[in-house]
């Protein structure tokens, strides 16, 4: 999040702990919150508080969001849809999103983001409890990733999480020996893909009617034994 007013530096103070000078940053955006930054020496930043109104705010415009896509069609929501659903004021909504595809952009963006993030922290696990981590975000965004995957309206999603997966897939395939020598790793990549996608959309929509360890270790094993 970026904020016009500039840092300032406001106190140093001890670290017990290490004996060492904490620098304390404030951003004060009006008269009532603020966000600090604290750095153990200068541009050295380690955490960022950001005002937790801020942050509820957004869930619940963006939990607002999901339901009203569950519900109709994106064509017809309107920003004082969303507003009423989120108990906000329409200029809440525009101050952290200028409209409804910037909303929707977001969120997408996020938890492809998310999922990005995770396939970094598993890249040395097995397809099998790589595949673990991601059905265990599935199901706690399950509302998100169902409504995606299931509705009319969410093509662009379909599509940008099919991306992200062939990209992911391509730094696994080896066509220089094995079962896939020989072959086009284009024509792979996109195969699998499809069909990590497909798999994940079939979860969703209620055609596999199994637990999503079962599926994530299934799934794991057929990517076991291709790539």
């Amino acid at each position: 999040m970026q904020y016009r007013t500039p840092v300032y530096n406001i106190r140093c103070k001890q670290d017990i702990c290490n004996n060492q000078k904490t620098t304390v940053r404030a951003v004060l955006y009006n008269s009532n919150t603020s966000v600090y930054l604290f750095s153990r020496k200068p541009g050295d930043f380690i955490m960022s508080v950001v005002d937790r109104r801020i942050l509820k705010t957004q869930e619940a415009i963006k939990k607002a969001f999901i339901e009203l896509m569950s519900e109709t069609n994106f064509d017809h929501i309107t920003i004082q849809d969303i507003a009423d659903r989120a108990n906000v004021g329409r200029r809440t909504v525009y101050h952290h999103y200028l409209d409804k595809f910037d909303l929707l952009d977001k969120l997408i963006e996020e938890h492809i983001s998310e999922l990005g993030r995770l396939c970094e922290t598993a890249a040395e696990l097995s397809f099998i409890d790589a595949n673990l981590i991601w059905f265990e975000y599935f199901e706690q965004n399950y509302s998100f990733f169902s409504m995606m995957l299931a509705s009319k309206g969410a093509l662009s999603f379909r599509s940008r999480f099919l991306s992200f997966v062939i990209e992911e897939l391509k730094g696994e395939v080896d066509i220089s020996r094995g079962t896939n020598q020989g072959l086009s790793g284009d024509i792979i990549v996109k195969f699998f893909g499809a069909a990590i996608v497909g798999i994940v959309e079939s979860y969703f929509t209620d055609e596999i009617h199994r637990s999503p360890e079962f599926v994530a270790e299934q799934l794991g094993i057929l990517l076991e034994r291709n790539f």
